[in-house]
């Protein structure tokens, strides 16, 4: 058990969204673990309990909770009938909604009012161009006020919503955009990061080039630079708002009405494109903001630090549901100095603040002290996601922002657009621990035979339905690589990639992927994206590529088999590098890259990632009578970090 750094007190527990719900469930008085426990025992009641408690807005109630009590499978909330937008913009008009903000940028202030004006103006626009219920809209875009409205606006239209960071090269856009074919493209004409201007000129002709079936283009002018688009319809974003409608429609929607198409890392192909429904997302939302982070309507503000290419921008703008004013940042988190972030959550009020482990490990190791440069008196939560915060960083939290803030490191992905281990106000902090299971869901840690384990560590696993699970994959008509995706391990049991140890104090302790997903400062990449940038190398026979953590990140390492007589020299680890950036984006970029003899296969052919990262982080191999060459995982258990 990890020690304690924290614990709410009772004023705080008691003036809990969380106290309120457990005093109006039919527990009356209950432990956070007595509520978890008659949340996955009760299901149906749990979820129907948190409809009413939180309030959603809808224009038909539901016929049953729970239909079909399997997965994959289930469905939710069937014959209900809403709108997400609507669920966003219900905010008091005089509050303020949104803070945009950012590198090169001024704070700019949207009350709920303003921005509902700016929601219908936009809806008016898209509808002069076509767009209805079922319309798919992609957006290249960086983290503004402008993305934020668009996505309302489309949304609230019944329009299904993708999008991408401008950080990614062009065939990484193509890669995701071209299997959803979309009609209407968000571009932004470029963007600020690290004190210099990008264009999105090059990259956006590239897409274009590849995706034949966009009709129009909206034009955001975000930088002060040229951007010439290969397009015959393209429009500016102001003049596509310039209209009088004030009052947005909101469409009334089936509760698994596709509303976001999210993107997996491309592990083992192009990236999945993961289909999630309006009613699932909003209510796993507001659980998530309302119960587990305990943001209040009218008085919290929300931050994280995000693209719009990650699902926690999804997540942050939900927080609008819940009445919270929401931080949008874009730019470089460390220019002009590690302070920036800080001294921006004293500006605009932050009480919870999101960031990675990665953040707090460049500001620790720069001697920055965040209390000394900003007054972070606000803050009621910091948040972390990504990959695990080491209990040292607990250490450094309480020592260096605030020394009376609730810690809270989360776990969960794009694949539910949620979490499943979180935090929760009514409980103590433990170092180096997630806090709990989060409710409504059923977590723990399997063996490989299928058994729960505690103190060790598992496969983590749910293994009973959730509002936010998928309603498919694009382009999987009968469901075959959605099943493998989550369910090929154990039958009807979700498995998510992640080794995770259930503590005895009912939290959790996350030890990084279990499959082959790469998690650098926090963004899901793929193996098989790295792989396409390199394999027509002329050098480069084969190549593996496996995330080893570090201190609460990953590194990602590349290891490289090359063509007879090549050596292996500065000038070519420069040439992969430089590589890997054009064709993918610079997270993708290995912190190591070595030569090796050779690359593990199994007899059947397929690359053996997992145990390559097994070796190097010194695991022991599960199953090394399927390796085809098992005596190459040698040489990788003496690479030197």
């Amino acid at each position: 058990m990890g020690r304690l750094v924290w614990s709410p007190s009772e004023d705080r527990i008691k003036s809990s969204l969380l106290h309120d719900f457990i005093q109006e469930s039919p527990l009356e008085s209950a432990s956070y673990f007595d509520l978890h426990r008659w949340s996955i025992e009760n299901m149906e009641d749990f979820w129907s309990h948190f409809w009413e408690f939180s309030k959603i807005i809808h224009s038909r109630i539901y016929d049953s909770v729970l239909e079909n009590p399997t997965m994959p499978g289930a469905r939710w909330f069937s014959g209900s009938e809403l709108n997400y937008a609507e669920n966003l913009l219900a905010g008091n008009k005089d509050q303020v909604a949104i803070i945009s903000t950012g590198e090169g940028r001024k704070d700019k202030i949207l009350t709920f009012g303003e921005l509902n004006e700016s929601v219908a103006a936009a809806q008016h626009g898209l509808k002069e161009m076509g767009v209805t219920r079922g319309t798919r809209i992609a957006a290249f875009v960086p983290n503004c006020a402008e993305t934020a409205i668009l996505m309302l606006a489309a949304t609230a239209t019944g329009a299904v919503w993708t999008s991408c960071s401008p950080d990614f090269g062009s065939q990484g856009v193509v890669d995701r955009f071209g299997q959803v074919k979309p009609s209407v493209m968000i571009v932004a004409n470029g963007y600020n990061y690290n004190g210099k201007i990008f264009s999105l000129e090059h990259k956006i002709n590239g897409v274009l080039e590849a995706i034949d079936t966009i009709d129009h283009i909206i034009s955001i002018e975000f930088v002060d630079t040229a951007c010439k688009l290969n397009h015959s319809s393209v429009t500016n974003y102001q003049n596509l708002v310039s209209n009088d409608a004030t009052v947005p429609e909101f469409v009334q929607l089936p509760f698994d009405h596709p509303l976001y198409i999210m993107y997996s890392s491309g592990t083992t192909g192009p990236p999945k494109s993961i289909i999630h429904g309006a009613g699932g997302t909003l209510i796993q939302h507001l659980k998530e903001h309302q119960l587990q982070c305990d943001i209040q309507k009218g008085r919290d503000t929300l931050f994280w630090f995000t693209t719009c290419g990650w699902m926690m921008w999804n997540w942050l703008v939900s927080g609008l549901a819940s009445g919270a004013t929401i931080v949008l940042y874009d730019g470089s988190p460390g220019h002009p100095d590690l302070g920036t972030l800080w001294r921006m959550a004293e500006r605009t009020g932050i009480t919870h603040f999101g960031t990675s482990p990665k953040f707090l490990a460049a500001c620790s190791k720069s001697e920055l002290v965040p209390e000394n440069v900003a007054d972070l008196s606000n803050f009621r939560s910091l948040l972390s996601t990504g990959s695990p915060l080491v209990p040292e960083q607990f250490d450094w939290v309480n020592e260096n922002v605030h020394s009376d803030i609730q810690v809270a490191s989360i776990s969960g992905g794009t694949d539910i657009i949620g979490c499943f281990l979180a935090g929760s106000p009514i409980l103590p902090v433990h170092r180096g621990e997630l806090q709990c299971a989060q409710l409504g869901m059923d977590v723990q840690s399997w063996d490989t035979d299928g058994k729960p384990v505690f103190g060790q560590s598992g496969e983590l696993v749910c293994t009973q339905p959730f509002p936010s699970m998928p309603l498919g994959f694009w382009n999987d008509e009968d469901g075959s690589k959605y099943q493998k995706a989550y369910f090929g391990d154990f039958g009807g049991v979700w498995t998510h990639g992640d080794y995770v140890e259930m503590t005895d104090n009912g939290g959790a302790i996350i030890y990084g992927r279990s499959d082959t997903t790469l998690n650098p400062g926090g963004v899901r990449i793929g193996t098989a994206e790295i792989y396409r940038a390199v394999e027509n190398m002329k050098p480069i026979v084969d190549a593996v590529v496996v995330g080893r953590p570090n201190e609460g990140d990953i590194d990602v390492v590349l290891c490289v088999k090359l063509t007879k007589g090549t050596d292996f020299d500065e000038k070519l680890e420069s040439d992969i590098r430089g590589l890997i950036k054009s064709a993918t984006t610079p997270r993708h970029v290995p912190k190591y890259i070595f030569e090796v003899d050779d690359i593990p296969y199994t007899i059947s052919g397929k690359k053996v990632e997992k145990a390559v990262l097994e070796t190097i982080t010194g695991r022991k191999v599960g199953n090394k009578d399927v390796l085809a060459n098992p005596e190459s995982l040698k040489q990788y258990s003496t690479l030197s970090f």
